[in-house]
């Protein structure tokens, strides 16, 4: 675990997100993975196909995120207030709330994936290649929940070693099985997402044998977990906003695809490759604004608040030279990674468009990404949400519908950076007003000598040998 109450601010950061950005490149080697192989030996439909799937997964991956937020926050806070028995008591919540909520979705989706297909104007002809691929991947949602809820807990506690070394066995897991069960077994769209689940499978129990046998400060018993309804609250207080936040990124994401569908099956399938690539470059703020998260959240629970200004500071930094980097890369290569996907002519003309106009304005989407990753980490998750309904709903969807209308796609695609400036305007402006600083969930402890955190850790049933404070 990593301790990051004390020591250079830039080094730990840097030596946390680097693992964390490594793992989310394997984890997004998923969907790529899928479409890669769906795209060069199926064809551009079922490309289309998987691609008409993604507005509904990151739905979920959305759903994911926001109810482990919480937990994560809480786990950062509590870990850097040496309160282990509250930590452990988060990690036995956590796992009964993530049970419940993915039998609930696992049903919903059952029953309304048709409905939401159609709703976005899918094409005809990917419908039901786009409705198997779904019905697989919620098949798996209990896997799918299970292993970012893990992820979470291990973020709040500093580590982001783990999570990477278990992506990384289970993406090669997903790439043979797509192998095995598309090319040889010609099992289709159907073959993919099987083995998408099987390998998120792979995370999940590797992550929680490791939570359970090898560190057993946080060993529980799974026939008498403990449901903590504090903890829960406060896990909600802070995780639901950040929930609905997602929830409504993703909705906004349902409706540009609805925009995108109505251009036909080839602009579905350019989306579907571009946002591929669009996704990868994202990563190193996504993963930058979860470093920072768990940084301020462990200062904050260790009461040293000063650290977090130097904290912004060199995530900003940070964030500006790879947005440079990113940008740079995906404009000028922008041809060769589509070719990746689709040698089809007309996809790789739209895919460029959307690459060339996206990719050049990746800045102001990751210095966006530092300063909430900073609220969330101080349990300020309100704010973030309302920014977001603001530069989405109030920006974005408008935006492109307008500009769709009167000059086609290049409307749909210039949207997304126009309510990225604006989203960075105002975080900004919310975070240099000093306002989160009253929201902290959890307050900071006294600091404890040896003796006391020993028998702390005796009441959670640890063995005194066992324990290295």
């Amino acid at each position: 675990m990593l301790d990051m109450t004390k020591g250079s601010i830039f080094k730990l950061l840097l030596m946390f997100t680097i693992p964390m950005f490594i793992g989310s490149v394997f984890q997004q080697l998923y969907n790529v993975v899928d479409r890669m192989i769906v795209g060069q030996f199926i064809g551009e439909k079922a490309l289309a196909a998987v691609g008409a799937s993604f507005s509904v997964i990151f739905l979920l991956i959305a759903l994911a995120m926001g109810a482990t937020m919480g937990v994560s926050v809480l786990v950062s806070q509590y870990y850097g207030a040496k309160n282990y028995k509250k930590v452990r008591r988060c990690v036995e919540t956590s796992y009964i709330f993530m049970t419940a909520i993915s039998l609930v979705f696992m049903l919903i989706g059952f029953l309304g994936n048709d409905f939401i297909l159609r709703l976005l104007n899918t094409p005809a002809e990917i419908l039901a290649d786009a409705e198997l691929y779904l019905n697989t991947i919620f098949a798996g949602m209990f896997l799918f929940f299970g292993y970012n809820l893990v992820s979470a807990i291990l973020r709040g506690l500093g580590d982001s070693s783990t999570p990477l070394y278990l992506l990384i066995f289970s993406t090669l897991v997903n790439i043979a099985l797509d192998l095995i069960f598309v090319i040889c077994f010609r099992w289709g769209v159907f073959g993919a997402a099987l083995a998408t689940i099987i390998s998120q499978g792979v995370s999940f129990i590797g992550g929680m044998y490791y939570l359970q046998k090898i560190n057993r400060l946080f060993r529980v018993n799974y026939f008498r977990l403990r449901f903590d309804r504090e903890i829960f609250t406060r896990s909600m207080q802070i995780g639901l906003p950040s929930g609905v936040q997602q929830m409504l990124v993703a909705a906004g994401m349902m409706v540009l695809h609805r925009l995108v569908n109505g251009f036909g099956t080839n602009a579905l399938a350019a989306f579907t490759a571009a946002g591929s690539i669009d996704a990868f470059a994202m990563m190193p703020a996504m993963n930058l604004s979860m470093a920072m998260s768990t940084f301020v959240g462990q200062n904050i629970g260790a009461g040293k608040q000063e650290r977090v200004q130097g904290a912004v500071k060199a995530g900003l930094l940070m964030a500006a030279v790879i947005a440079a980097a990113v940008s740079l890369c995906v404009v000028f290569f922008s041809k060769w990674w589509l070719l990746i996907f689709t040698a089809e002519p007309a996809v790789l003309a739209v895919g460029r468009d959307y690459l060339h106009i996206v990719g050049s304005f990746y800045l102001p989407l990751m210095l966006m990404f530092i300063y909430t990753g900073v609220l969330r980490g101080a349990g300020d998750t309100f704010i973030p949400t309302l920014l977001t309904v603001l530069s989405l709903w109030i920006i974005r969807v408008p935006t492109a519908a307008l500009l769709s209308a009167r000059i086609g796609l290049n409307g749909v695609w210039w949207s997304m950076p126009v309510s990225w400036s604006l989203g960075v305007i105002f975080s900004a402006a919310y975070f240099y007003s000093g306002g989160w600083q009253k929201r902290v969930v959890v307050k900071p402890r006294k600091t404890q000598g040896k003796d006391e955190i020993l028998r702390e850790l005796e009441v959670l049933d640890l063995e005194k040998k066992e324990v290295r404070p």
